[in-house]
Formats: C-alpha cells, sequence, structure tokens
C-alpha cells in the first residue's frame, strides 16, 4: 500500500503531531512494508534527505513570530502538488487542517485516492491566539472545518476531541483512533537516571513532580505553580521540573519566583550535567526549568525518577505525555472531564482533581505521605492505560484497508459539498496542464541533451579514429627514416 502522509510541520520542528506522523511512517513501513511519502511546508533548516522515504517540501511563508516557531505552507505550488500526485497513493493521511489538507484535497483532485484526516489538537485556541482579529479568526477557523468536512473519513484522538470539533461546526461522523507511544514498556536503569538528573537539588525520598511539553499558559501551568505555593507553606517539601520550552517559560519562571519556589536568587544556571543540558542548582530552589530535552531516552529517565506527573491541560486532546509517564510506571494527576482523563480511573491508574489550585494542593497534600501508594497506581497506569504504537498502527492500517475498499467499489460515505469544491477542482486541472508541459519540456530537453551527447561521442570516436591513424603515419615515418638512416650508412 502506498500512503501519503501530510502535516503543516516535521523536523526541524518537533511536536506531539509531528512525532505521531513519524511513528506512523515507521511502523507502517516496518510492519507491512507500506510506501512512504511526506508532504510538508519547507523550513529553510530542514533537511529533507536523511529519511527513508521521500520528503517533499513545498514553499513557505515566515509565520514563526505569529505562531510560536511555524511557518505557513503554500499549497498552491503545482510542482510539489504533482510531485505527490506521481506518487500514486491508495490513501491520503492527512494530520493537518490548513495547507496539508488542501493539498490532499488537490491530490485527491489528481489520483482519485481517498482522504483519512485526524484531527489531533484545539487548533482555534492557537489561531485566535495568533490573530488579533475575531473575525478573521473567526473565518480562518470556519475554512478550516470546511477543509476537515471536505475529507473522506475523520479521525479524533479521543471522543473530547470529537466534541471539541463538533463545537467549531463540524457536522459529520467520526471515529476515534488513539495515538500511541514511543517509548519502551519500562522503566529506566537507576544508573542512567541518576546520569540524566545530576546537577539537580532532588533529594532522595522527597516527592518529585514534572511536567513535560509546550510551556503554554493555555495547558493551566500556572494553577500547577499557585498549588505548589500552597504546598510549600504548608512545610511540605517537594521538587518540581518542567521540561519544554514554549512562549509562556519566561512568565512562569517570573511566577515561580516570585512565589518564592525558585530559591534565593531564582534561576541560576550553573555548568552541565551529563547530558549536556544546563542545571540548576540555587540554594533553596523546589522549582527547576531545564528547557527542551529531544532524546527520548533522557525523557524516559526523567519519567522514571519522578513520582507524579501533572497535568492540569483542559486544552490538549490526548495528552500523548500521559501515556509516556504510564510507560514508565509514573502516574498523572489530571483535571475531571478533560480529553486527557479519558480511560483513567481515579487512585486506579491515575488522580482525578477538580480544576482548581486547591483541589491539586490538597491532594499532592495526601499522596506525598504515601509514596508507595502513588508508585502502585503508576504501576497500574503501566499496565492498563499503557498503548503501543505498534499497536495503533495496526489498527489504523485496518482502517485504512477498509476505507480504500469502499472507495474503489464507490461505496464511500457522501462527504458534505464544500464552497471551496469548484476551486480546488479547477486549480487541480491547472496544476495537471502544468505538469504535463513541464514533462513535455523536459523530454524535449532530455531528447536534445541525448542527441547532443551522440553527437559528442560521435565527434570523440572520429577524434579518437584520427588520433589513431596520426599515430600509425607516425610510425610508418619512423620506419621509413630509419631505413633511410641505413641505407645512408650502407
Amino acid at each position: 500500500m502506498k500512503v501519503c502522509l501530510l502535516n503543516e510541520s516535521f523536523p526541524p520542528v518537533i511536536d506531539g503531531v509531528v512525532n505521531v506522523l513519524m511513528n506512523y511512517a515507521d511502523y507502517m513501513m516496518r510492519d507491512f512494508d507500506a510506501k512512504i511519502e511526506v508532504g510538508t511546508p519547507e523550513y529553510p533548516d530542514g533537511n529533507y534527505d536523511s529519511y527513508p522515504y521521500p520528503v517533499v517540501a513545498y514553499p513557505s511563508f515566515n509565520t514563526a513570530a505569529q505562531t510560536n516557531g511555524y511557518r505557513t505552507g503554500n499549497p498552491l505550488v503545482g510542482k510539489a502538488v504533482s510531485k505527490l500526485a506521481d506518487f500514486q497513493p491508495d490513501i491520503i493521511h492527512s494530520h493537518g487542517p490548513a495547507s496539508a489538507t488542501v493539498v490532499a484535497r488537490l491530490v485527491r483532485e489528481m489520483t482519485g485516492a481517498p482522504i483519512i484526516y485526524t484531527y489531533h489538537t484545539k487548533y482555534d485556541i492557537d489561531i485566535k491566539r495568533a490573530m488579533k482579529i475575531d473575525l478573521i479568526a473567526e473565518e480562518t477557523i470556519k475554512a478550516m472545518v470546511g477543509n476537515i468536512e471536505a475529507c473522506d473519513d475523520i479521525w479524533v484522538v479521543s471522543d473530547g476531541a470529537g466534541k471539541s470539533l463538533k463545537a467549531l461546526g463540524f457536522q459529520g461522523d467520526y471515529r476515534v483512533m488513539n495515538n500511541g507511544v514511543d517509548f519502551a514498556k519500562g522503566r529506566v536503569d537507576k544508573e542512567t537516571v541518576a546520569k540524566v538528573t545530576a546537577g539537580y537539588d532532588l533529594p532522595e525520598g522527597v516527592p518529585l513532580f514534572l511536567f513535560v511539553g509546550r510551556l503554554i499558559n493555555y495547558k493551566n501551568l500556572p494553577l500547577i505553580l499557585d498549588a505548589l505555593k500552597i504546598l510549600a507553606d504548608s512545610g511540605r517539601d517537594f521538587r518540581m521540573v518542567f521540561i519544554g520550552k514554549g512562549p509562556d517559560r519566561d512568565s512562569l519562571e517570573e511566577k515561580a519566583r516570585a512565589l518564592g519556589l525558585m530559591g534565593e536568587r531564582g534561576a541560576a544556571s550553573a555548568g552541565l550535567n551529563g547530558q549536556g543540558h544546563g542545571v540548576q542548582t540555587t540554594s533553596g530552589a523546589k522549582v527547576f526549568f531545564t528547557g527542551p530535552i529531544y532524546d527520548r531516552n533522557e525523557l524516559r529517565a526523567w519519567n522514571t525518577r519522578a513520582d507524579l506527573f501533572l497535568f492540569p491541560s483542559t486544552f490538549d486532546t490526548n495528552g500523548l505525555v500521559v501515556r509516556e509517564a504510564a510507560a514508565c510506571g509514573l502516574a498523572s494527576v489530571l483535571i475531571k472531564d478533560s480529553c486527557a482523563a479519558e480511560g483513567i480511573t481515579d487512585d486506579r491508574n491515575g488522580f482525578i482533581i477538580e480544576e482548581s489550585a486547591q483541589d491539586m494542593a490538597d491532594l499532592l497534600m495526601k499522596v506525598c505521605g504515601d509514596l508507595d501508594h502513588v508508585h502502585d497506581v503508576g504501576q497500574h497506569a503501566m499496565d492498563e492505560i499503557y498503548m503501543s504504537w505498534s499497536d495503533c498502527v495496526a489498527k489504523a492500517y485496518e482502517r485504512y484497508q477498509y476505507v480504500l475498499a469502499r472507495n474503489k467499489v464507490g461505496a464511500m460515505p457522501h462527504r458534505k459539498e464544500q464552497v471551496t469544491d469548484q476551486m480546488v477542482k479547477f486549480v487541480a486541472r491547472t496544476m495537471e496542464e502544468e505538469d504535463k508541459v513541464r514533462k513535455t519540456i523536459h523530454e524535449a530537453v532530455g531528447d536534445l541533451r541525448g542527441r547532443a551527447v551522440a553527437m559528442m561521442s560521435m565527434m570523440d570516436h572520429a577524434k579518437a579514429s584520427r588520433d589513431t591513424a596520426k599515430l600509425q603515419w607516425n610510425d610508418i615515418i619512423e620506419d621509413l627514416w630509419a631505413e633511410a638512416e641505413e641505407l645512408f650508412k650502407q
């Protein structure tokens, strides 16, 4: 099976959706011998030749300042779209609602392959954050929902994500298709944990809390700091580590400092730990910000070292980091009715709280007195909510086959007609004509080049013949001269 995977970003950008796409590509190739091609907006420092599958990077606009480091792809570049279409995919799977799905619709027009779309995150919040004018934001969201409705099979990563999509105005059906975890199941050895966490003041027996992800306030991160302030004022000792980067890191550090959680001098960078990361050793600090860590085994080490994962986000539609924590036997504290809390049983394989700093502080106060129970809940999380990428991709591949079979016999459900359908058809036809012209010119140039090479070869052959004749004539002259010399001597 040939699968075209599309997204709004790709390395050097690393985020949850990029990880999903790359795991789809890797496991589809490994377990099902699928042929993969990836389409993504181009980033200036992207190295797209280093992957075991072709990556088609189409031109993009620099919108990093408005979108926290992301660029906006230009899907109307015929050469790139035609290259994706030439792959002749059986399935097109888009993981982004903007340029990625516009490209998907154009490729579908050229190939007839069905489009699967996965709704990963609440894009509307980021759009409203980036765009200062409400009307523009609303129209952008409406256009993205229209893009999604134009696809053939809609997937969401949780039931809460589906409800969120419906709240944006989506009219149609969807199915829940969970994402997996690329962490190996099991804890990291003590030696590796000690090496990775070296340099931080993390006393044994003192509860260690952890957060991994984008440092952005709409993930409810200020709530964590407020809860920790309550905990500190109660006299309870603890440590808290934030791993990641994001637009609100500075404000979060300032808040932690103002609350007295980062020691007398705040966050002091003092050398490097064994893994090359800056470490913070300020006297009296209870909260540390490590910055981003991309090495997956290092992240596993931190998840192994921690006692509880704090994830109060009501924004995330899946909370993949919760499953990553569970892979290492680490239980999470989650908000009641959040998407991340789906499948979690309170005090069994996780902890559920109301969305308040006081409720989080009360829970932490309670569980800190019985870390053995906390670790037992973490073990249940490992046994009960962990899901490997191998299993998830197997389910996705099974659904691919179902969608492909229905598409071949013309039995796909009728998708909602979009006002942009005719425009997409027109652009696709125009791109096809442009591609024909390009290929005709390429063939003509190739033919001319072939003729030129043939002529050069003939000339080289003629030159070689002349050179050979010249050598033969020189030999004759030398022989005649030798005979003349001999005669002269006689």
